[in-house]
């Protein structure tokens, strides 16, 4: 028993360095930079593995809490848009904001995107976020049909 449990646990360590050294395929896209990807924060707005779209955080901007969740909610489904997905495939949503109090009172704000098909979500208070001006910021991932 022993030696087939050695021999086992070898070969699934075996298969799993052969698996970490195979690449992954990723499509990334960044807005306006003409780049794939940002190289003074490190990332990508959007990138997409097998049928898996994960869109980073999107940051609000405007006056109020209501104006930041219609314009990043608009800014995330133009990214969909441009993977050919809605808010539909979304499964995962984060948010972040510095006034959870305000997300609350504006919500129909964000589940008007939805159109009542919400995906698990996450809503966290923080301090502050990247851009100083930002109230909120959200970040999603979709599952897009297989093509």
């Amino acid at each position: 028993m022993k030696k087939f449990y050695a021999t086992s646990m070898l070969l699934l360590t075996i298969g799993l360095v052969h698996a970490q050294k195979a690449p992954i395929a990723k499509t990334k896209m960044h807005w306006g930079t003409g780049s794939k990807q940002d190289t003074t924060y490190g990332c990508a707005q959007s990138l997409l593995v097998d049928n898996v779209l994960y869109i980073s955080g999107v940051p609000g901007h405007g006056p109020d809490m209501a104006t930041q969740l219609q314009n990043a909610y608009r800014g995330i489904e133009a990214m969909l848009k441009a993977h050919g997905a809605t808010f539909a495939h979304v499964v995962k949503e984060t948010l972040f904001t510095t006034d959870i109090a305000a997300v609350e009172r504006h919500n129909a704000v964000r589940k008007a995107f939805y159109k009542g098909d919400f995906p698990a979500a996450s809503w966290v208070q923080i301090t502050r976020l990247l851009m100083p001006q930002a109230m909120v910021e959200i970040e999603v991932i979709a599952h897009l049909p297989k093509k």
